[in-house]
């Protein structure tokens, strides 16, 4: 496998995913990748897979709500070396992880208390049979260069790789974007606990930037957008805030739960069952019974849907600045409706807003480009849209202001994939 790394054929496939200005760290990165797996299980006939992070530029916290997003996979990603073995049991080793993660395929209950990488794999596994479709064991050793539990989505990074894994060795890789979407929802639902929609997952597993319209769960309609923001001249910066995702399930979930209240009090399931106009006729009764930031939660999804089809028509007609616009309209509703920037029980630690006000003032000093949070918020990273002409300059006064990393983000066209090299 190394040698077809270095071959031709194997750069080339690196240079596509990545770009020619990483083939040689890239390269060098599945070669250790190679080593280690070797070092650990054996000089097996491997395989090699890659699924990418992703970056949620429009339509946030609309997706658990069967509501439109706009996202893109990126070039940071999650990477394995595996191969199938004939025990009924599922081993990974992760880089910069201590011990492995074994599963045995005959025991796929639910464990409670189980940590999150196990449980997780535990569920894409009983999601396979959940859905009608085949599993069986492999050993695997992963490396990820998706900032961890940040909003660019290192878990379902992490998930459709594992399903592309049993996609390819057990159901001869028929299994489509959609499907291990469903999946990896799955796992996350039943097995970690969190009420997440699709969104992560998709835009992970299909590759490239799209419009999702989740008005129909089980089919989302996908929809790809061909934007290249650098050639263009725009640079998409994420942004470390400093803290993480690590403990705000009750954050998150309070988000869908809320909403869904709203549309329960107005005789619907989700928010898009329900119209602006209904809020305001049943406000009152709203409030009383949800609350006001429900009623400000189901508002922002009702304006984020519309801003969604106004986004990705600004990116087809190429009129960038009412794209960038339209961010900033995102990113206010975010902050002010949604009020996911930071968190109730703890307003003393706000780093996304203070990251969004030091970068609302660099946009309006050079007067161009847009920010808002990114992902689900309350902790994690921001994301700037910045002239390439000052995305060093940005990347320079934000990272030494907040003391953390920033990351310039390319598209990636290839979504989750086993290499064909």
């Amino acid at each position: 496998m190394k040698e077809r790394i270095a071959s031709q054929e194997g750069q080339q496939m690196l240079t596509n995913l990545y770009g020619k200005d990483m083939l040689d760290m890239q390269t060098s990165r599945y070669g250790s990748l190679l080593t280690q797996y070797e070092e650990l299980f054996g000089a097996d006939d491997v395989r090699l897979f890659s699924a990418p992070g992703r970056s949620e530029i429009g339509g946030n916290h609309t997706d658990h709500n069967y509501g439109k997003v706009l996202a893109a996979s990126i070039n940071l990603d999650t990477i394995a070396a595996s191969a199938p073995v004939s025990d009924r049991r599922i081993t990974i080793v992760s880089e910069g992880y201590p011990g492995q993660t074994v599963v045995d395929l005959d025991e796929l209950g639910p464990i409670e208390g189980e940590g999150g990488t196990t449980a997780l794999v535990r569920g894409i596994a009983a999601g396979f049979l959940e859905f009608g479709y085949h599993i069986g064991g492999f050993n695997a050793y992963v490396s990820s260069n998706v900032l961890s539990a940040s909003g660019l989505s290192s878990s379902a990074s992490f998930e459709m790789l594992v399903s592309t894994i049993l996609s390819t060795y057990y159901n001869d890789g028929v299994l489509d974007a959609v499907m291990m979407s469903r999946i990896g929802q799955f796992a996350e639902n039943r097995y970690w606990n969190k009420p997440s929609g699709m969104l992560d997952q998709m835009a992970c597993a299909y590759g490239g930037l799209i419009t999702i319209d989740f008005k129909n769960p089980a089919q989302p309609v996908i929809e790809p957008i061909d934007y290249p923001f650098r050639d263009k001249g725009y640079s998409l910066v994420i942004v470390a805030t400093g803290g993480n995702h690590a403990d705000l399930t009750a954050d998150y979930a309070a988000v869908p739960n809320e909403m869904f209240e709203v549309a329960r009090i107005l005789g619907g399931k989700v928010c898009r069952d329900i119209t602006a106009e209904q809020i305001y006729e049943n406000l009152g009764k709203i409030r009383e019974q949800a609350g006001d930031r429900a009623v400000l939660r189901a508002l922002h999804f009702l304006e984020e849907n519309r801003r969604v089809d106004e986004q990705a028509e600004a990116l087809r007609n190429d009129e960038i600045g009412k794209f960038l616009a339209l961010i900033t309209e995102s990113g206010n509703s975010s902050w002010k409706w949604l009020q996911n920037c930071y968190r109730d029980s703890d307003p003393r630690e706000q780093g996304i807003t203070v990251a969004l006000a030091l970068t609302e003032q660099y946009l309006r000093k050079i007067g161009d480009g847009a920010c808002r949070v990114h992902g689900g918020g309350f902790a994690g990273v921001i994301l700037a849209i910045v002239p390439d002409a000052k995305a060093n300059e940005y990347a320079q006064f934000i990272g030494g202001a907040l003391g953390t990393e920033t990351f310039t983000i390319n598209v990636r066209q290839q979504g989750a994939i086993c290499l064909a090299i």
